[in-house]
């Protein structure tokens, strides 16, 4: 029905009502796979014609198994190159994002030094601020029309405490080679107009892109320089030489498997409303293509789309239902966060709801088995858009036997066909892990709102790499 749906009231004196869309509840598709849709209906492809072979076979059609196929190209326009999908291409998390991306979140370079040493971590960190430029840079060169806008990351602070935590951020990040600006509530207000702005901090590596378009576009581009890509054909094995689908048999010197497994690694949550007009924006001064964020720890995300509508999403320990592709209580905050960034008495109809789960962390894991000819690319977390380009084009340099920069990362194994797979009691704790991170989150909120001071718990919840 098309009835009220309450959210709470706003920042000031009138309630922000919110209402489903015309049709009943919102959609669970993810917005992107709509709009690529009203802009031009795809047909899936065919499925492989029984057994074929080819001189690299990608399993995996999302965003890091397309750009793999499309570097290899690049290296040697000659190679044969097959794309497998057991789906249609950008089905899964690469076609379900929340609409931004960008190098992802700096804490990580923490972990990456205890491990490998602090000029490893910047090393990373740099080649993943390259990678937001270097998807840019090929959407612009093929002439993929994705709706790309880099504006950067606004992170406001409400309370002295948030604000407090986001300087400290802000000169952790400088420390590993990022550039974070602090600003002032002045600032904040050329941006966004947030109620109840404090201050806040400027991350220029993130931006907004229409996932979906940027997935089709790139079939189009490998097609059109000779690749093969398949759809609706599952691969069943992946071994020295060949990969089974369900469709026949891939004989190939080298295979990829982009179909991102690794560890669980929770859900990220989003929701659209419908297109927004011209006052309302100019109300909510938020600029194109800068994705803003609020200062808690798990923080919620919003951006304005290409058809100007309001998209905000929020990360949780919890999968999305089977069902429905949402968490209910997911769903309930960014309604609550949507009423806070809506002008009093606003009525915005919410279209869209959806949901996906990921796994991996907050950087990439892959490698290459030269005596098995198999390399593989991990779930590359939740900004897989950018760290999906950098697995791509260091998957591509593994396979054709270039040594580089890229292929000694910290994050690049060689010599086993596959990272250890995670036994059930793994993937149980794993998902423990994350959701005592989450709880971190709420008590960490929860503290600095009671002292007014930076939690002490921020550690606990900076293992999460959510920022």
């Amino acid at each position: 029905m098309d009835g009220a749906h309450e959210a709470g009231a706003g920042p000031g004196d009138g309630a922000v009502v919110l209402r489903w869309s015309s049709d009943g509840e919102p959609s669970s598709r993810s917005l992107w796979a709509d709009l690529a849709d009203a802009a031009g209906p795809r047909p899936a492809r065919d499925p492989l014609d029984g057994d074929t072979t080819a001189d690299v076979v990608v399993v995996g059609a999302g965003l890091t198994g397309l750009w793999t196929a499309y570097y290899l190209l690049e290296a040697d326009p000659a190679l044969d190159v097959l794309v497998v999908e057991q789906d249609v291409a950008g089905a899964g998390a690469s076609g379900r994002t929340g609409g931004w991306y960008g190098a992802g979140p700096a804490a990580a370079a923490a972990r990456i030094a205890a491990e490998h040493g602090a000029d490893a971590a910047r090393a990373a960190r740099a080649a993943l601020r390259d990678a937001v430029v270097e998807v840019g840079g090929v959407a612009a060169a093929e002439q993929v029309d994705c709706d790309l806008a880099v504006g950067g990351l606004l992170t406001v602070a409400r309370t002295p405490a948030q604000l407090a935590r986001l300087v400290a951020e802000a000169e952790s990040a400088r420390a590993w080679g990022d550039e974070a600006e602090e600003l002032d509530a002045d600032d904040v207000g050329t941006l966004a107009r947030v109620p109840g702005a404090l201050g806040g901090t400027l991350v220029p590596d993130i931006g907004r892109l229409q996932p979906v378009a940027l997935v089709r576009g790139l079939v189009d581009v490998l097609t059109a320089h000779g690749a093969r890509v398949v759809e609706g054909t599952r691969a069943v094995r992946l071994s020295p030489g060949a990969v089974v689908t369900d469709q026949g048999t891939v004989r190939a010197p080298l295979a990829v498997r982009a179909t991102g497994d690794g560890a669980p690694a929770g859900a990220r949550h989003a929701l659209a409303t419908e297109p927004l007009p011209a006052d309302v924006w100019a109300a909510v001064g938020l600029r194109r293509g800068v994705v803003l964020a609020d200062g808690t720890h798990r923080p919620v995300r919003a951006l304005r789309s290409a058809d100007d509508r309001l998209v905000l999403s929020l990360r949780t320990a919890r999968r999305p239902a089977a069902v429905s592709g949402r968490d209910p209580a997911a769903v309930r905050r960014l309604h609550r966060a949507l009423a806070h960034l809506l002008p009093d008495g606003v009525t915005a109809r919410t279209t869209h709801a959806w949901g996906v789960a990921l796994a991996g962390g907050p950087v990439p894991a892959l490698g290459f088995d030269p005596g098995t000819g198999i390399a593989w690319a991990d779930a590359t977390g939740d900004d897989g858009v950018a760290a999906g380009n950098l697995a791509g084009r260091t998957l591509a340099d593994l396979l054709t036997g270039s040594d580089g920069p890229l292929t000694r990362l910290p994050w690049v194994t060689r010599g086993a066909t596959a990272r250890p797979r995670a036994s059930a009691a793994h993937r149980l704790a794993d998902r423990a892990a994350a959701a005592a991170r989450a709880g971190a989150a709420a008590l960490a909120d929860r503290e600095e709102r009671v002292t007014g001071r930076p939690s002490r718990l921020a550690g606990v919840v900076g293992a999460a790499g959510e920022r």
